[in-house]
């Protein structure tokens, strides 16, 4: 019998990469003695991950007048920033838990693969779930159902028999999830307005509890 599939949304989800970024910042600025301000503005034009890092990228550089490239100075931060990235224990065992009542769990995150899989590796979470699907390794990015798809398979099912997709981002995450056909319980952080998610909540812990309860609910039947 198929397990249920339950999807969840790297940054901001499982992990916090505003902290993370935040940590990079300072030490970003601090190294290079880019003056008061530096790392304030640096988190603010970063805008919560929204800006394309290319682009956040040229306008550092520009601002700073540093001599490296674009793509010098982001393949720096992409080295760096797995060793700043922190997940919480809650998490890990939350993760665990589900296992163990029987889901299938995997990760789908937009992001450059040695970004992300270096977070994913690095926190421990490569152990906790049953595969994860990263946009620049496979061509695709939420909210394209592909991505989704490619997702489930990491995790030895499909979406042929539905599932959770758990994500910050009510575009990404939400409705890309929702056009995946699974149902989705968006991470209500305060900074946007989610639409159209099944359940909503503030921290991912809560939505653990939630496919737990569902699962326990459904073998009860």
């Amino acid at each position: 019998m198929m397990r249920p599939l339950a999807l969840f949304d790297l940054d901001n989800t499982l992990i916090d990469r505003l902290a993370a970024f935040e940590r990079w910042a300072a030490e970003f600025a601090a190294e290079r003695e880019l003056g008061d301000g530096a790392a304030s503005w640096l988190v603010e034009t970063d805008a919560d991950g929204s800006m394309p890092m290319d682009a956040f990228f040229g306008l550092v550089r520009e601002r700073f007048g540093l001599a490296e490239s674009v793509d010098e100075l982001w393949r720096a931060y992409r080295a760096r920033l797995p060793y700043l990235v922190t997940c919480r224990d809650e998490v890990l065992d939350g993760l665990d838990r589900l296992r163990a009542a029987g889901w299938a769990v995997g990760i789908v995150t937009n992001g450059m693969t040695d970004n992300q899989t270096g977070k994913i590796e690095r926190t421990g979470l490569a152990a906790r779930v049953d595969g994860w699907a990263i946009s620049d390794a496979e061509g695709v990015r939420k909210p394209d159902v592909r991505l989704f798809e490619i997702g489930a398979r990491r995790c030895g099912t499909s979406l042929r028999g539905g599932g959770w997709m758990v994500g910050d981002d009510p575009v990404k995450d939400v409705a890309g999830g929702r056009d995946a056909g699974l149902r989705t319980i968006w991470i209500d952080r305060g900074m946007v307005t989610g639409g159209g998610a099944d359940h909503v909540v503030t921290d991912v812990i809560a939505a653990f509890e939630l496919l737990i309860r569902m699962r326990r609910a459904d073998r009860a039947r």
